[in-house]
């Protein structure tokens, strides 16, 4: 990435440490019904493409989510870590395990079809349905 970000991070209990090399400091929100249910809320998230280093690797257990992708947590504080999709590697990483970071923006909302009315971000961002979503990042079947 020639105008990459590394940013490191990592779960509650220090168990696991996180680096991750992204483009941009654009965070995503997805609002489908398993990252609600996942995290309570949505899913607050940056794009680290494959470029992701973990240490502390034998603290993290893999939940087989979908056919596509699979959620990583840190097995002794339950920290989410990560959402990986299967067929490319591509890892989308929690913002928040980055600590405060300055300069991200809000720029993408998934799943805007599923998002439920109790909550409602202000920022101007990009917003895929769940249909719209499938047609942009789904692997050709």
């Amino acid at each position: 990435m020639a105008n990459s970000t590394e940013r490191r991070g990592g779960c509650l209990c220090g168990a696991v440490h996180l680096i991750a090399k992204s483009d941009g400091n654009g965070v995503e929100a997805c609002h489908c019904d398993m990252c609600r249910r996942w995290g309570g809320g949505p899913f607050m998230a940056i794009d680290a493409g494959t470029d992701v280093s973990i240490d502390g690797a034998e603290n993290v257990s893999v939940f087989d989510s979908s056919d596509w992708a699979e959620r990583g947590f840190c097995r002794t504080c339950g920290s989410h870590l990560f959402y990986r999709l299967k067929q490319t590697g591509r890892y989308i990483v929690p913002a928040g395990l980055f600590g405060g970071e300055d300069g991200l923006v809000l720029e993408h909302q998934l799943f805007i079809d599923r998002k439920p009315g109790y909550y409602a971000f202000a920022n101007d961002t990009e917003n895929l349905t769940g249909e719209e979503v499938f047609a942009k990042f789904a692997p050709p079947g």
